[in-house]
């Protein structure tokens, strides 16, 4: 039985931390008190032990397989992550539908070669977590991948006959262990579906005790109006609402985060139940093809293609990306030297944004822009330089905030956020810049979080509870994961236990996979 010997517990609560000792037993937090014995001392003067961090939005839905260690986010502390986002992942599916999710995402996630692809269905994709995974893992059913499997690529409403299958996807799906759903409403198809069709799903998920995690459909020139959409179906459905990536991106939404907190607040008052996750940076990221204006890319990719190769269509995506500014791009004309390449099969583009790509070859943006989606099959990732530091800084203070990665882990030059995120929280925004206490932070990343995915027994530092830890130093922790060099591990983390099993010891991997998939069940909880 491990102990914890003099660590400054902050329990994820939000109250003062203090000096204790803890002891862990059979995967469980055993006591926390003074002058505890137990058969491993670990010596923990002057370091923070704290719940194990929660990423709420992640894209390790592949990686958790391919890179079972996971040294991403284990480096990071954290000890799970809601998988399942942005409304686009591999369950629940049909053989044609997977074909297409997996070409349509592989910018996120890679498209592993001899992969065994052989689940179909939400409980399948977490028995196969379940085989061995560092971090435990919840999921979202995708609301586009649902659409996609019942009424395929088509921007229509749909008929009565397919808005029943999709209603009896999403409940087996919440059924077989989802916790809630996420939609991309600017990614297609997903965003085909008007708010009646969403309301309906969304009464699905309430009526399983989920929550709707919704990339709402503008975070540029509509923003404001975009929260006020999901607000406004969280009210009309019933659905707990959590919002995804809550940012206020690009120039036109510069120092506006206090009115977005302004509707969250007035949306709080009246009784309704909304978090939102933020990751600490600037950049987004996403892929190239994502950036289209939607009705470019209705009935999936190959008919994607075939419009950039049809010089009506070309001229006309260009206007719309150029001029009016297209819903794929949040409605803000496209400004090219913004975008730059993250991921992309020519290792010579990597890192340079469009505007230089065409400076250099003496061609027009937009061309290069089209020329960058055929070469690489729709697969190109991109950082998108559009945040604001202010907006950022008011934001995470709110008292709704969690933290989320939002990290794409298979692109040759990935956001650093992916292996950066919480140590940068704690280092640079807390410490550095004192932002937000020690306490409150880490209650933004651990308990908070817990509760918004009813877990059982998780997220604070409490007898009883399942030992998800992690121990650092509040002194030294700070992310090394650089946009020149993503994939850093955190400093300052010195222990990471999942259900009391080490994924970090001494600042170390260990290789053990204590993992699992975490399942709402009957009773309205996450086990």
């Amino acid at each position: 039985m491990p102990v914890f010997r003099g660590a400054t517990v902050v329990d994820g609560t939000g109250a003062p931390a203090r000096v204790a000792d803890v002891t862990v037993s059979d995967g469980r937090i055993a006591e926390i008190g003074s002058n505890l014995t137990g058969d491993t001392v670990i010596d923990a003067d002057g370091l923070v032990l704290a719940p194990g961090f929660i990423d709420m939005h992640a894209h390790s839905d592949l990686a958790l397989l391919t890179e079972p260690d996971h040294l991403a986010k284990v480096s990071q502390g954290v000890t799970c992550e809601v998988i399942g986002q942005d409304g686009l992942s591999y369950a629940p599916v049909d053989d044609t539908t997977l074909d297409q999710i997996r070409r349509t995402i592989a910018g996120w996630n890679g498209d592993p070669p001899r992969f065994d692809w052989s689940w179909r269905s939400v409980g399948e994709y977490l028995d196969r977590l379940d085989r061995g995974i560092a971090v435990n893992a919840c999921y979202l059913v995708p609301q586009g991948t649902v659409r996609m499997l019942a009424m395929g690529w088509d921007d229509r409403p749909p008929t009565p006959a397919e808005l029943d299958r999709q209603r009896g996807l999403v409940a087996a799906a919440l059924h077989e262990g989802a916790v809630g759903m996420s939609s991309g409403l600017t990614y297609v198809p997903g965003m085909y579906a008007d708010d009646d069709e969403l309301a309906e799903l969304c009464r699905v998920v309430a009526s399983h005790g989920g929550f709707y995690a919704p990339h709402h459909r503008s975070y540029g020139a509509g923003a404001l109006e975009a929260y006020a959409e999901m607000i406004e179906l969280s009210r009309r459905s019933g659905c707990p609402l959590h919002l995804a990536h809550a940012t206020m991106n690009f120039g036109v939404n510069r120092g506006r985060a206090p009115e977005l907190l302004g509707l969250l607040d007035t949306a709080l008052a009246d009784g309704c139940d909304i978090t939102l996750d933020t990751y600490p940076y600037l950049p987004g990221s996403t892929t190239l093809a994502a950036l289209l204006p939607s009705w470019a890319a209705a009935g999936g990719p190959t008919a994607l293609l075939a419009r950039l190769d049809d010089p009506a269509s070309r001229a006309r995506i260009r206007h719309a990306m150029e001029v009016e500014g297209s819903d794929g791009c949040h409605g803000v004309p496209a400004e090219w030297d913004t975008i730059e390449i993250s991921g992309s099969p020519d290792p010579a583009v990597i890192g340079r944004t469009i505007a230089d790509l065409a400076a250099a070859s003496g061609r027009p943006a937009f061309d290069v822009y089209c020329e960058r989606l055929v070469a690489d099959d729709l697969a190109t990732t991109i950082l998108q330089h559009v945040g604001d530091e202010e907006n950022v800084r008011a934001i995470m203070r709110h008292p709704c905030h969690t933290g989320g990665s939002d990290g794409l882990l298979a692109a040759a030059k990935p956001h650093p956020r992916a292996w950066g995120t919480f140590p940068r929280y704690l280092g640079h925004y807390v410490r550095d810049l004192g932002v937000l206490s020690l306490e409150e932070c880490v209650a933004h990343l651990t308990g908070r979080p817990a509760r918004r995915l009813r877990l059982d027994a998780r997220g604070l530092v409490r007898p009883g509870y399942h030992a998800d830890l992690v121990l650092f130093d509040p002194d030294t922790v700070r992310d090394t994961a650089t946009f020149d060099d993503p994939r850093r591990p955190a400093e300052g983390v010195h222990h990471v236990l999942v259900g009391g099993t080490a994924v970090i010891a001494d600042g170390r991997p260990t290789g053990a996979l204590p993992g699992r998939s975490l399942r709402r069940t009957a009773d309205g909880t996450t086990r």
